[in-house]
């Protein structure tokens, strides 16, 4: 084990500080996909609104998104917008409302191509009964909707959680971050293996937390696909 080095992982309470660790990574990613998922659903129904300018705020929100880097993101809220409006926000409250800002955006792509994939005479047939857009969404469109976003919004959430990682760089002892301040604690000279052991227990750590979400999208999928 010596020689190995592996023992870098069972040194004093190395393995509870990355289960601590892989909790806030945990805490932060599904937070996130919360806000995500029930903010981008009225994100979609905005992004298919037929009022043109609304349209357009949201397609410009969306490409802002899109083409901006999250850890641009990232840095521009904990680092400078915090102090400009003197803010005192803790690194995990920016990391949440960062990638919650992001998730929305993505969400409501999502949400609004599977409002758009319902048949046309489907909307027909609610303006028919008299449904104004509210019930339309409510009773029609949204519920119709819902079996084809899903297993890409599950999916989203695998992106949020392995997208978390980058709060290390605000300073939040994340999963990653705790990883780190293992090794940089152990001698390299010492134990040069010490980075391999502990690096490929944090991709084992991501592993057991993503490919279940990733499992349940794919389950989703096949099953309302037939």
């Amino acid at each position: 084990m010596q020689s190995l080095g592996v023992n870098v992982i069972f040194d004093g309470n190395n393995l509870i500080r990355l289960g601590e660790g892989l909790w806030v990574t945990m805490r932060i990613a599904f937070s996130s996909a919360l806000f995500s998922m029930v903010l981008g659903v009225f994100a979609g129904i905005a992004m298919s609104a037929r009022f043109k300018p609304l349209r357009l705020l949201m397609r410009l929100y969306l490409e802002t998104v899109r083409i901006t880097p999250v850890l641009v993101l990232l840095f521009l809220l904990y680092f400078s917008l915090s102090k400009i409006f003197y803010l005192s926000l803790s690194a995990e409250t920016v990391a949440i409302l960062v990638f919650s800002f992001w998730g929305t955006a993505e969400m409501g792509d999502i949400a609004r191509g599977a409002v758009a994939s319902i048949p046309l005479h489907q909307r027909e047939s609610g303006l028919a009964l008299g449904m104004g857009p509210a019930q339309l969404y409510a009773y029609i469109l949204i519920p119709q909707a819902a079996r084809r976003l899903l297993p890409a919004g599950i999916n989203l959430v695998t992106r949020l959680i392995k997208t978390t990682a980058l709060v290390s760089l605000i300073g939040e002892v994340d999963v990653l971050k705790v990883g780190q301040q293992i090794i940089e604690h152990a001698s390299l000279l010492r134990n040069p293996m010490a980075p391999l052991w502990v690096y490929a227990l944090i991709f084992l750590l991501y592993f057991a937390v993503c490919y279940p979400v990733a499992l349940l999208s794919r389950r989703l999928e096949n099953k309302w696909r037939n």
